[in-house]
């Protein structure tokens, strides 16, 4: 599922609807097309955001993925898992909306580079609220660790 599926007609990107938005598409150099950031939910009560390599996460993108977050929470706080491999950089508009996030009772933030560490402790220096957060290269140990927050609702 992409982002924008569950978005509202305000929070989708300009120029796109739902049904025409593949997931983990790359861009098109043509157009300038950001891919889009895939949303999901997993078996075990969590959410998977995956940031689309190669790109860098502006604020319309970030709150789509953010409406998509909460329309599969409903309501409820879940643990997030951010997978972002190889994403270039993160705006501060990008930041904002992680740092505002409500459907969060947890995030873990998976990435394999020296620059996926960077990006992350960039977004993990940012939450005010008390909502744990930690970054793994493993996702295997990014949904153990987010396990002890899947009960709290």
């Amino acid at each position: 599922m992409t982002v924008e599926a569950l978005a509202t007609p305000e929070e989708r990107l300009p120029n796109r609807t739902a049904s025409a938005v593949a997931p983990a598409r790359t861009p098109d150099a043509a157009s300038g097309e950001a891919a889009p950031i895939g949303v999901r939910p997993l078996e075990n009560g969590m959410i998977q955001i995956t940031l689309p390599p190669n790109e860098e996460i502006a604020g319309a993108e970030a709150r789509a993925a953010g409406a998509a977050v909460r329309a599969l929470a409903n309501g409820r706080r879940v643990p997030v898992v951010v997978v972002i491999t190889g994403v270039l950089g993160v705006s501060v508009e990008a930041r904002q909306v992680y740092v505002s996030s409500i459907a969060a009772s947890a995030f873990a933030l998976v990435g394999e580079t020296p620059v996926d560490r960077v990006i992350a402790h960039y977004l993990l220096r940012s939450k005010t609220e008390k909502v744990p957060a930690q970054f793994f290269t493993s996702e295997a140990a990014a949904v153990e660790w987010l396990g002890q927050y899947a009960s709290e609702h």
